[in-house]
């Protein structure tokens, strides 16, 4: 698996230890340097070059925003601020997330998610590209990795999702949203097929009259809002004899 390098740039000592924290709980980062100083930090990640960058807005002698705009190509930056007025700036600037503090960890594991999608593709090979075959999500305070070749679909509920495996009778629920887990989730490997449902593509055992899908035993129902994308998959991937 490749690590992300990253660093993180924050004048609050309190704001880096937390973010350090969060960082080395991570499996898929790797933490090059830590820093308060904007400026010291700068000259390091031009040295290092690091993949991300997790970096304050409001600083002394270089504001986040000002900083970003001198990283090397191909630094990524996900800007932490207490400061909601600053959301749009760090859009503009085309930073990979926007943390408002006080952070949560997931909130910070969503943005290192969408991180890895952008990021880790361009280190890859090949195939080796598509080859991430796990997730990680919070379920009671803990991590679990699930393989995501054991995933059947995914059904959301509020601010939570219950994710159907195939090994277990029990669905894994975790606190975060569908479009949360919608952009976690590889393309090329599951798509969403109503508000509440997402399906694993290589699971679906057939389409019924309705045009609801089903996987083995499970029947999951499309809405129209999603029907135009799975049924272009379909036909995609729809044998004829010619």
């Amino acid at each position: 698996m490749y690590r992300l390098k990253c660093m993180i740039v924050d004048d609050e000592p309190l704001a880096v230890e937390m973010l350090v924290n969060y960082a080395g709980r991570i499996p898929s980062l790797e933490l090059v340097g830590s820093f308060t100083d904007p400026v010291l930090a700068l000259s390091e990640i031009r040295t290092i070059r690091p993949d991300l960058v997790f970096m304050d807005i409001q600083m002394p002698d270089i504001n986040g925003l000002e900083l970003s705009g001198m990283l090397p190509e191909g630094v990524k930056v996900i800007f932490t601020t207490a400061f909601k007025e600053y959301a749009l700036d760090s859009y503009e600037v085309e930073a990979v997330d926007y943390l408002l503090k006080p952070i949560r960890f997931r909130k910070f594991l969503e943005a290192v998610s969408k991180a890895e999608r952008r990021i880790a593709p361009g280190h890859a090979s090949g195939n080796e590209a598509n080859e991430r075959r796990s997730v990680f999500v919070k379920v009671e305070g803990n991590l679990k990795n699930i393989d995501l070749d054991n995933i059947l679909y995914v059904s959301g509920m509020k601010d939570y999702v219950m994710i159907f495996l195939e090994s277990e009778n029990e669905p894994v629920i975790t606190h975060i949203t569908m479009k949360a887990m919608e952009d976690i989730l590889p393309s090329d490997m599951f798509m969403r097929v109503h508000r509440s449902h997402i399906v694993a593509l290589s699971k679906i055992t057939a389409v019924d009259s309705y045009g609801d899908i089903i996987l083995g035993k499970v029947s999951v129902p499309v809405s129209e809002t999603y029907r135009k994308n799975i049924d272009t998959y379909i036909r995609k991937n729809l044998l004829l004899d010619r």
